[in-house]
């Protein structure tokens, strides 16, 4: 079930943090509960995606995205994703979520979120291909930052993630059956 009093708790306890500039860090505090662990008694990691939710949507409410999707009607989508697991996270751990936008293109928003234990170990990282949807489709980037008020310039993107487009790109769709 998806964590709808966590995600309630995460707009409360950020309600009052300032705004941040597209680009800049949103930094989260959170526990890996019983219910999101594996038989193994560690962070799930489909969990693990869900939980970045609780990172990002503040992230967007506090960069002012929030007001811009209302006034629109549009929506939020998840693209694409990759993320690298690196150390684990057992129930009862707490740890940190750092959310930011990365950069964009022509269609898509690439938000780069990651967790890191107590010890200052980064658990996973994700790259997440993000669009802003509306009924006719994609949004583009520059449309949304101009409703969000906004003039800003699309940053170059990161080889390792302009590499990771590339590679999207020759992925087929739909997948082939067999």
């Amino acid at each position: 079930m998806y964590p709808y009093i966590r995600m309630a708790k995460e707009l409360f306890v950020h309600r009052n943090d300032p705004p941040i500039a597209v680009g800049e860090a949103h930094v989260s505090q959170h526990m890996c509960w019983p219910w999101d662990i594996d038989p193994w008694k560690e962070l799930n990691n489909g969990r693990t995606l869900t939980l970045y939710d609780l990172g990002r949507i503040p992230m967007a409410r506090r960069a002012g995205l929030v007001p811009a999707l209302r006034r629109n009607g549009w929506g939020m989508a998840i693209a694409g994703a990759s993320v690298r697991y690196r150390r684990r996270i057992h129930m009862f751990d707490r740890i940190e979520m750092r959310s930011r936008v990365t950069c964009w293109d022509a269609r898509f928003i690439y938000v780069e979120q990651s967790l890191w234990k107590q010890n200052g170990d980064c658990a996973s990282h994700a790259l997440l291909r993000t669009a802003v949807t509306s009924r006719e489709g994609i949004v583009a980037p520059e449309r949304l930052i101009k409703a969000m008020g906004q003039s800003l310039h699309a940053p170059a993107i990161p080889d390792w993630i302009a590499a990771w487009i590339e590679a999207e790109d020759t992925r087929p769709w739909p997948p082939m059956g067999d």
